[in-house]
C-alpha cells in the first residue's frame, strides 16, 4: 500500500510550514531530504498519525516511528525500548488476579506479547537470548545492538511502514553499519529522513521539500544529485536566454517608441498650426495608429520576455555557497599548533594539517580535543556540535569577536548568507543550519583569524545543503584543520592528509579516506 498526501497543509499556530503538499510515496525505501526547518520530521508525525493536518489528508499503512537518539536511552530498560513495559506489566497484574478494565486495555489481547518479543529479540540479538533480557538496561548495549532493538519494536508493533528520522545522529562506525543493514533487510515499506548520503544511497527514491512545496525523484541520492546539477545547468540556460531575449525586446520597443515619437513631432512640425494639412487626415490617423499598434505589441512582446524570464529564475536555486575570505596563514605553514594527546602519545599538529579522527562513542574522542584546544600554541577556533553561541542578535554575536566598521562586518556576514533582517534575530531563533553559518562567520572571521580549527561531530543535526556549504568553506581554508567525524563520506570530501582511529585509549593511523566525487549539494 502506497502513502498517499493529497493537499497537505501544515502550520504551527500562525506559522505555516508545509502548504498544498501532494505525493505518492509507493516506493519501497524513500529518503526524505531538504532544509533544517523545512519540515521533514513533521511530514513523518502527519504520516505516523500523531499530528493531523491542518488541511488535506494522509492516507497511509500501520506505520511506527523510529525515534531519534537512539543512545541518549541510557536509563530505559530493553522493554521500554521495545515499547512493550506497560502492557508486559498490565499483563503480569492480570495473571496475579487484576480484572482493570484498563490492563486489558493495555494487553489488548496480547497474550503471547512476552514470547513474541523474546522470540524477536533472540532472532536479531544474540546477547539478548538469557532470561531477564527485557529488563536489561539499554545502557549496556553497543550501538548496533540498540538498532536492532529498536528495530524488533517496528515488527512488535506490525508495522507494515517503519519511519526513520535522523538514524544516524551519534552513531559510531558499528552502529551505523548495522543500520544500513536493517535498512537493507527491512521487508516492508520504509521512509527516512536523513542528512546521511551513505544511508540515502540505499533508497530508491527521494523527497526533497523546499518553499515551493516537494518534488519526488527516482533514484538514490547519487541520482538524485546528478538530476538536480542537470536541472540546474538547464535552469541557469533558460535564465540566460531569457534574459537576452528581454534585452533584445527592450532595445526594440525603446527604438519604435522613439521612432513613433520622432515621426509625431516631426507630423506635427510640418502639420502645427497655420500651416497646410494633408488632404487625406484619415490617413495620417491610420499611420498614427499602425505606430501606435507596433509600440503596443512590442510592449506586450517585453511583457511576456519579462514573465518568461520570471519564470526561469523561479526553476534555479538561490545562491548557497558561503565564500570565505582570504586568510594568510603562510607564517603558521609547518609550525606545531597542537598535539593530539593519549596516555602513551603526542602526535602533534603542525600548520597547513589536515586530520580526521574516528572512534565509537565514548571512546574519548571529545575529551583528547578539549585538551588539544586548552594546550594549544597558536590560535584555535572550535566548533562544537552543539554549536555555542552566545546569546545575542547574529550581528552581535560576529561583531562582537571579530570589532570592525559595521560596513564591513556587514559585508563580510553576506559571504556566509547572513543578511538582511536575519542580522537583527536573536541568534536562539535561528534553524540549525542559520547557527550553523552564524558559529562558521564568528570563528573564520576573528581578527586575527584561527591557525588551526577543531571541529567536533560538526555535521550532527546538519541538512545536506549545510553539510556541503561547511565541506566547501573547509577545502578552501589555508590553516590546519582537525574533524572529528561519524560521517565517513563528510570525512572523504575534506582532503586529509592523516587518518586516525581512536580505539581503547590509543590512536591508529589509517589512509586517508578517498573522495567519492559526489559532494556537490
Amino acid at each position: 500500500m502506497s502513502v498517499v498526501i493529497s493537499n497537505l497543509s501544515f502550520a504551527y499556530g500562525d506559522r505555516p510550514l508545509l502548504s498544498n503538499i501532494s505525493l505518492v510515496l509507493s516506493a519501497r525505501r524513500t529518503g526524505i531530504i531538504g532544509r533544517n526547518g523545512s519540515g521533514k520530521t513533521t511530514l513523518l508525525r502527519l504520516i505516523v498519525g500523531e499530528l493531523s493536518p491542518t488541511q488535506g489528508r494522509v492516507t497511509a499503512p500501520s506505520a511506527a516511528r523510529l525515534s531519534q537518539d537512539l543512545l541518549q536511552h541510557g536509563d530505559t530498560t530493553v522493554a521500554e525500548l521495545l515499547g512493550v513495559a506497560e502492557p508486559l506489566a498490565a499483563l503480569r497484574r492480570i495473571e496475579a488476579g487484576s480484572v482493570d478494565a484498563a490492563d486489558y486495555e493495555l494487553v489488548s489481547g496480547r497474550w503471547d506479547l512476552e514470547s513474541r518479543a523474546n522470540a524477536l529479540l533472540a532472532a536479531r540479538v544474540p546477547s539478548l537470548t538469557s532470561p531477564g533480557a527485557l529488563e536489561r538496561a539499554s545502557e549496556t548495549l553497543s550501538g548496533g545492538e540498540l538498532i536492532q532493538v529498536a528495530m524488533a519494536g517496528l515488527d512488535l508493533a506490525d508495522a507494515r511502514l517503519a519511519l526513520l528520522d535522523e538514524p544516524t545522529n551519534n552513531l559510531d562506525r558499528a552502529a551505523r553499519a548495522a543500520l544500513l543493514d536493517v535498512v537493507r533487510a527491512w521487508r516492508g515499506q520504509l521512509i527516512l529522513v536523513s542528512h546521511d548520503t551513505e544511508l540515502l544511497d540505499q533508497m530508491d527514491e527521494i523527497v526533497e521539500l523546499h518553499d515551493a512545496g516537494a518534488e519526488v525523484f527516482g533514484g538514490n541520492y547519487t541520482a538524485f544529485l546528478l538530476n538536480r546539477r542537470l536541472r540546474d545547468a538547464a535552469a541557469e540556460r533558460d535564465v540566460r536566454e531569457a534574459s537576452a531575449k528581454l534585452r533584445a525586446e527592450r532595445r526594440n520597443m525603446n527604438h519604435m517608441a522613439t521612432a513613433t515619437a520622432r515621426a509625431t513631432r516631426q507630423s506635427s512640425a510640418r502639420f502645427g498650426p497655420g500651416k497646410s494639412h494633408p488632404s487625406d487626415p484619415t490617413e495620417k490617423r491610420a499611420a498614427l495608429a499602425r505606430r501606435a499598434n507596433r509600440v503596443a505589441a512590442s510592449a506586450r512582446k517585453v511583457r511576456e520576455a519579462r514573465e518568461q524570464l520570471a519564470e526561469a529564475e523561479s526553476r534555479l536555486r538561490s545562491d548557497d555557497a558561503i565564500r570565505i575570505p582570504m586568510i594568510d596563514l603562510a607564517r603558521a605553514k609547518g609550525r606545531r599548533l597542537a598535539e593530539l594527546v593519549t596516555a602513551d602519545q603526542r602526535i602533534p599538529i603542525l600548520g597547513g594539517d589536515r586530520v580526521g579522527i574516528t572512534g565509537a562513542i565514548g571512546s574519548g574522542k571529545s575529551t583528547m580535543l578539549r585538551l588539544a584546544r586548552d594546550t594549544a600554541t597558536g590560535r584555535v577556533g572550535y566548533l562544537d556540535q552543539r554549536l555555542t553561541l552566545p546569546s545575542a542578535t547574529v550581528f552581535d554575536a560576529v561583531h562582537g569577536s571579530s570589532p570592525r566598521p559595521p560596513q564591513d562586518t556587514h559585508a563580510l556576514l553576506a559571504r556566509f548568507l547572513l543578511r538582511g533582517p536575519m542580522l537583527s534575530r536573536p541568534v536562539n531563533t535561528l534553524s540549525g543550519g542559520e547557527r550553523f553559518r552564524v558559529a562558521l562567520a564568528t570563528i573564520l572571521l576573528a581578527d586575527p583569524p584561527p591557525e588551526l580549527l577543531i571541529l567536533d561531530e560538526p555535521t550532527n543535526n546538519l541538512d545536506r545543503e549545510s553539510v556541503a556549504q561547511l565541506t566547501q568553506a573547509l577545502l578552501v581554508y589555508p590553516g590546519a584543520i582537525v574533524v572529528v567525524s561519524h560521517d565517513e563520506h563528510f570525512l572523504s570530501e575534506l582532503d586529509l592528509h592523516q587518518a586516525w582511529h581512536l580505539e581503547a585509549g590509543r590512536l591508529h593511523e589509517s589512509p586517508p579516506p578517498a573522495s567519492t566525487g559526489s559532494s556537490a549539494d
